[in-house]
């Protein structure tokens, strides 16, 4: 009986957000988070052995600087792991009527980690990391300045554990980083904003 009436229910709904449309794009979104957690490991990688060949070179303040950024990626890596087995889970127990809502907030949610890896993912951010012009000094203040305001002191302590075990450790041959280009954050018309607006207007 509460089902014929939660159909019932439903139907005054279905403008705002069709129950399998709601659960391709959880699926789509879910995916996009796996493709960064792919891409975002082999930059990992390959940003430590940066990191060591810069603290060869005499440069360990830039050398600890990559590690803050990767440690940085390292927390989004954790959160993407949460938010990809909560998008599953919303993928499995989709039932229109009590899930319309958490679709909406899951989302939002998985848009807001895309959103934060596209800031982090730039291989020219790398790249800049590296330079020794007077502008690329004054990025990579901008960018240690910015990290402080993420990493805890728990954090700080970890990069300086990963710079001291690179500083011991033995030489690696780098790998390749995927070019691959990444898949785009939805904006305008598409993803979250759509259906936010269309959910207003019910």
């Amino acid at each position: 009986m509460f089902n014929k009436f939660s159909k019932l229910k439903m139907n005054s709904h279905v403008s705002a957000l069709h129950p399998v449309t709601g659960s391709q794009q959880l699926k789509q979104q879910r995916d996009k988070l796996k493709q960064y957690q792919k891409k975002i490991t082999l930059q990992l990688e390959k940003e430590r052995h940066l990191a060591k060949q810069l603290l060869k070179d005499g440069k360990k303040e830039r050398a600890l600087l990559l590690l803050k950024k990767k440690r940085y990626q390292d927390q989004l890596l954790d959160k993407t792991d949460i938010q990809i087995a909560n998008l599953e889970r919303m993928v499995q127990d989709i039932e229109f009527a009590q899930i319309e809502i958490k679709v909406i907030e899951g989302l939002k949610a998985g848009n807001d980690c895309l959103k934060q890896m596209h800031e982090v993912m730039s291989i020219e951010e790398v790249e800049r990391i590296l330079e020794e012009t007077q502008e690329a000094i004054e990025y990579q203040k901008q960018i240690d300045e910015l990290l402080a305001v993420f990493l805890t002191a728990e954090d700080e302590d970890a990069v300086l554990a990963e710079l001291e075990a690179i500083t011991q450790g033995q030489d690696i041959t780098l790998p390749e980083l995927p070019t691959d280009p990444l898949p785009a954050v939805p904006t305008g018309e598409t993803g979250v904003v759509s259906l936010l607006s269309k959910h207003s207007t019910v």
